[in-house]
């Protein structure tokens, strides 16, 4: 029984599963999806290549379940936290979680931003599909804080928050963690609110 089909049966989670798209998602963001081989990822885990195919089917199936798994992460906590009664702290929270995501997880958005379009068509709607709900879900919580803004000024401002907040493979350099998530809240609390 692969490792993958035990995880489905059981539904725990397999750490060495959790590895590998961890050291793939590095691998990715720095020698780019068709720049890495299944033996150099292989050798990021300790494994040859070929013991991979033990956890996954092959390296465009690492590539589909890393994105899935972010934007199924996405969502999920987008969810949770939009459901604040009050859209302020709903807003706040969205804030603080994406820009906790962003900076912990600067090669996920990276491998994200160039290697969509290397996953099969399938996976790639859903992850698509998945991402298009955790923008309403803060086009959601904007709303209810300003009720007469146009749809379309809404959905294109949460969009431009996401592009400030996505940046942090580019612009966390120099700034202590805290520093620089203070700075996002910020710049992004006061975009929203230009928006309105």
């Amino acid at each position: 029984m692969t490792s993958q089909r035990a995880e489905q049966l059981t539904g725990a989670p397999n750490p060495r599963r959790a590895e590998i798209l961890g050291a793939a998602a590095e691998l990715f963001a720095r020698r780019g999806y068709h720049g890495a081989s299944i033996g150099d990822l292989g050798r990021a885990v300790g494994l040859t290549g070929p013991a991979l195919y033990r956890h996954f089917s092959g390296k465009e199936a690492v590539l589909a379940e890393m994105l899935l798994d972010i934007s199924e992460r996405l969502l999920a906590e987008g969810v949770r936290r939009a459901a604040d009664p009050d859209p302020a702290r709903a807003l706040d929270a969205l804030l603080r979680w994406h820009i906790a995501f962003a900076l912990d997880n600067p090669a996920l958005i990276t491998v994200h931003e160039r290697e969509l379009d290397n996953v099969p068509e399938p996976q790639r709607h859903r992850v698509r599909r998945l991402q298009r709900a955790y923008v309403e879900e803060w086009v959601a919580v904007l709303r209810r804080l300003a009720p007469g803004l146009p749809d379309d000024r809404t959905r294109a401002a949460v969009h431009a928050c996401f592009g400030l907040l996505n940046s942090t493979p580019r612009s966390a350099a120099g700034l202590d963690r805290g520093a620089m998530g203070d700075l996002l809240h910020a710049m992004a609390r006061a975009a929203l609110e230009g928006a309105r």
